[in-house]
Parts: C-alpha cells; sequence; structure tokens
C-alpha cells in the first residue's frame, strides 16, 4: 500500500509566514492534485511551544539562522515559527485537508527539534507516524511539502532507515536553502539513499495511479 505524506504545508513555511520559503504556497496546488490518488493521506505540522529551544529568541544573544546547539546536536536558530494554536501553525487554508486521514503534530518537546514525520533529531522519540503505517499495511510513501533540505530530506531519510520505499515529489517540494544549492543536494542525498525523485504528473498520469499500486 502506498500513502502520500504531505510534510509541514503550513501558513507560517508559506510567503507572508514568519518562517517563508521561497513559493512554499505552489505545493499546494500540487498536493490537491495528487490527494484523490492516495487511499491514504497523512500530514505532519510543526507545533512547537513558545520556549522551543530552536527559536533563536530563547538563546540570548544569538540571532535567527546561527547554529546553536540543542539535546547536544548543533541547531539552526530558527525565527518564532509554528506556535501551537497560532494562525501560523495552521495548514495552508487552500489545501484540501478534509481528505487527510490523519495529522501529526511534532516539535512539541522544547528540548529538542523535530524534523523529520518519524523521530525527534536525536531520535529519541517516535512520533508514531511508523506504527500508523503499518496499522494500514503501508510499505511505501510519497513524501512532498516543506522544506527540501530540512523536513522533506529527513522524513525521507528517515523512512529509507525503516526499510520503507520512499518516493520524492520534486515539483511538490520547495527549499529553505541557507546556503545556494541546499535543495538539489537534499535531492542528490535522498536520491542516493535509495529514494525515487519524480514529478506529480508520473503520479498522476504515469504508472503509480489508483488503479496500479502495489
Amino acid at each position: 500500500m502506498r500513502a502520500l505524506l504531505l510534510v509541514d504545508i503550513q501558513n507560517d513555511f508559506c510567503p507572508g509566514g514568519a518562517l517563508p520559503v521561497a513559493a512554499g504556497d505552489d505545493v499546494v496546488l500540487v498536493a490537491n492534485r495528487l490527494i484523490p490518488c492516495f487511499d491514504v493521506v497523512l500530514a505532519t505540522m510543526d507545533w512547537h511551544p513558545a520556549d522551543h529551544g530552536s527559536f533563536a529568541i530563547n538563546h540570548p544573544g544569538k540571532r535567527p539562522f546561527e547554529i546553536g546547539e540543542l539535546a547536544g546536536m548543533p541547531q539552526v536558530l530558527w525565527p518564532i515559527h509554528c506556535v501551537q494554536d497560532t494562525p501560523g501553525a495552521a495548514l495552508h487554508p487552500g489545501l484540501q485537508a478534509s481528505a487527510i486521514h490523519c495529522v501529526l503534530r511534532k516539535g512539541t518537546d522544547p528540548v529538542v527539534d523535530s524534523y523529520s514525520a518519524f523521530f525527534d533529531n536525536g531520535r529519541r522519540k517516535s512520533t508514531g507516524l511508523y506504527d500508523i503505517l503499518r496499522l494500514r499495511d503501508v510499505d511505501d510513501v510519497v513524501v512532498m511539502g516543506l522544506a527540501t533540505d530540512y523536513c522533506v530530506r529527513a522524513t525521507v531519510l528517515d523512512a529509507l532507515d525503516l526499510k520503507l520505499r520512499a518516493t520524492v515529489v520534486a515539483d511538490g517540494c520547495r527549499a529553505v536553502e541557507l546556503k545556494p544549492g541546499d535543495g538539489q543536494r537534499a535531492m542528490d542525498e535522498m536520491h542516493k539513499a535509495g529514494a525515487q525523485i519524480v514529478c506529480s504528473d508520473t503520479l498522476t498520469n504515469g504508472p503509480f495511479t489508483l488503479t496500479d499500486r502495489t
């Protein structure tokens, strides 16, 4: 069984948000075209408390996008974003949210960040996503969303490590690009690790249609 996994398509990661990804809202149209092609559609959301340790404001003397430390690991210190129960944390209003079967909230622990949909960055706690996939007999995930070089990358690499098949929808992802080329480097890394990189047209018109899933 194949599932569509929509990663962090939230207001704060789209133009006008607190941590906007360039053209981040373009992925909404791609997601809405793909949703009807899947029997299982899941989504993730960053859902941070206001005192989250990944926020630069919670590190005196640090500025957004500097490198700090969190949970004993290097950590990009971000602007405040996706704070629980704020409009910025909500899914993009154009997304067909009613068709999403399950939404997982991550990044809720203030002492560790959680890019991946499967684990926190220290891999100390699971989000429960893997168990949900196994209960639904899903062994193949099609991943898209925001952002290519952080949460999409981490999710895909963890999926492969868990022995799931993983496909990345290239035109359904956008990158932060703190360094030019980060998005392409993330795509290359995911492909090298075993992910298939496709365009959405392949999934709607090609071999991965509703009538030809395994």
